[in-house]
């Protein structure tokens, strides 16, 4: 599926059109390295997008992206301020010319990454729907991991005959698309293991031969059903009132 808009361009035409930005020393600098502790790093300040095509046209971060994360503007059509009052940013760009700002930046991203690498795109409820399919077409929806949800706050009193928005959306892609048990893509499980107290709590039973576990009923409120639920198991039947 793709998603069409007024002055959406080839990706043959963006490689023309864009000028790749010129290396300057304001929009690179450096920090750790050896023997400096901290990881080898650059920080690029100034337009992305010429900057962007620098680095691809150079090659020298073609296929070397582990992870991008992006948070961009949302489409919100306003200014944005800092808490002294001072403008941070203008988020102007909506419709059509906002989904093709962005698009033309996730192509260039997209030549960035790693074969193991993935993108996360950080995105509002009312503008991820058509982000989606735009990522889709530039990264091929089999490339679709998740749509992760991001709690922001609590749900607010509104004037207004609609639920609270307390929620943005991060959509999370790969390079390359899972390939069974074969999959490429670099993955860092992120759950921690349980201390003892919480081993404690979820597991409040221990058996002869010191085990922990927990017991969970098998049954729920309703008379006996037609099926497997109506059935006997292992011999037993559910509580009366129960199935």
């Amino acid at each position: 599926m793709r998603i069409e808009y007024p002055g959406k361009v080839s990706e043959a035409e963006l490689w023309d059109s864009v000028a790749a930005a010129r290396p300057k020393t304001k929009w690179k600098v450096e920090f750790g390295g050896a023997g400096g502790g901290a990881p080898e790093g650059r920080l690029l300040y100034g337009d992305n997008l010429p900057i962007l095509k620098h680095l691809v046209e150079n090659r020298s971060a073609v296929g070397k992206a582990k992870v991008v994360y992006i948070d961009p503007p949302f489409a919100t059509g306003r200014a944005f301020a800092t808490r002294d009052g001072m403008v941070a940013y203008h988020d102007l760009l909506k419709g059509g010319e906002f989904l093709e700002f962005l698009r033309k930046r996730l192509i260039f991203l997209r030549e960035m990454l790693a074969d193991d690498g993935s993108i996360y795109v950080h995105i509002d409820s009312t503008i991820g729907h058509y982000v989606k399919v735009v990522m889709d077409e530039v990264f091929g929806p089999e490339c679709f991991r998740n749509d992760i949800t991001r709690i922001k706050c609590n749900p607010k009193n509104f004037a207004r005959n609609a639920y609270g928005n307390i929620k943005d959306t991060i959509l999370f892609y790969s390079r390359k698309p899972p390939n069974g048990a074969s999959d490429s893509t670099t993955w860092n499980e992120h759950r921690l293991p349980l201390t003892p107290e919480e081993i404690e709590k979820q597991f409040p039973k221990t058996d002869a031969a010191g085990r922990r576990y927990a017991t969970t009923p098998l049954h729920a409120p309703g008379e006996t059903r037609n099926g497997p639920t109506g059935q006997n198991w292992k011999g037993m039947n559910p509580p009366v009132g129960r199935h």
